[in-house]
């Protein structure tokens, strides 16, 4: 039984040195086709993906108060509203509403996948960005969301006010695609799949390529093996150009 895990274990360390000698002999077909694949990620990226921008506002809800003086258990009271101030922000009555305001082309579901609403750690204050091709409707919309959204906040939650910390921007920078990024993704995922096929090929062809293969797979002793060597070849052609002139000859 020892000996027999013996020979599988060096059967197994063979087939990782042949899979490696594989590769290492195909390496620079392997990194010209994660080159031309991350080529081809990065040009489609500039030709077919149309750039984002993104443009943020925000705001700060402040809860009413019986008194002057706000309290811890205010603070924390208010903190905890944070998560239902941002699914008003998200709800249909704002969304309609800035679309009816700004005459806008998009729909309820549309309008959400432009934007995004966070809240920061421990504060009441909400951020809401919205993505764009155009930077300054980026702008125009996040800070309509902001107003319909304050209006909102207040109707329905009884709030004393809504205040806004800062205006939306103009974005310079688009946020997305990013080029780079893309370009690296292709250029790895083209790797991933010449190393693959390179290993289906090899693992595919079952053909008996030397001695080693004659004892491994067919379990067979070779008695020896008779190489032809180049000086035998060019040998072997002319004999067989004589015969043919020889032929000629007697014609």
């Amino acid at each position: 039984m020892e000996q027999l895990n013996m020979q599988d274990n060096d059967e197994i360390e063979v087939d990782v040195s042949e899979i490696v000698h594989v590769l290492l002999n195909k390496i620079w077909v392997i990194i010209l086709v994660g080159v031309i694949v991350g080529l081809v990620a990065i040009a489609s990226t500039y030709l077919f993906v149309t750039p984002q921008y993104e443009s943020t506002t925000k705001m700060y809800v402040l809860s009413k108060q019986d008194s002057n003086t706000l309290t811890s258990q205010d603070m924390q009271t208010s903190l905890s509203l944070t998560k239902d101030y941002a699914e008003l922000i998200k709800s249909r009555t704002v969304t309609e509403g800035v679309i009816t305001q700004l005459n806008l082309n998009l729909t309820h579901e549309q309008l959400l996948g432009k934007m995004t609403v966070d809240s920061a750690t421990d504060t009441r204050i909400l951020s809401i960005s919205v993505r764009d091709k155009d930077p300054y409707e980026a702008c125009e919309i996040a800070n309509a969301i902001r107003d319909v959204a304050a209006n909102h906040i207040k109707n329905v939650m009884d709030i004393d006010a809504v205040n806004v910390v800062e205006s939306a921007n103009i974005p310079e920078q688009k946020v997305s695609p990013s080029v780079t990024k893309n370009g690296v993704i292709g250029g790895i995922l083209g790797v991933i799949a010449a190393v693959a096929i390179v290993l289906i090929a090899y693992i595919s062809n079952d053909t008996i390529k030397n001695q080693e293969d004659v004892e491994r797979y067919l379990g067979l002793s070779t008695l020896g093996t008779i190489p032809i060597s180049e000086d035998e070849r060019k040998k072997k052609k002319r004999k067989k150009q004589k015969k043919q002139k020889r032929s000629k000859g007697r014609k």
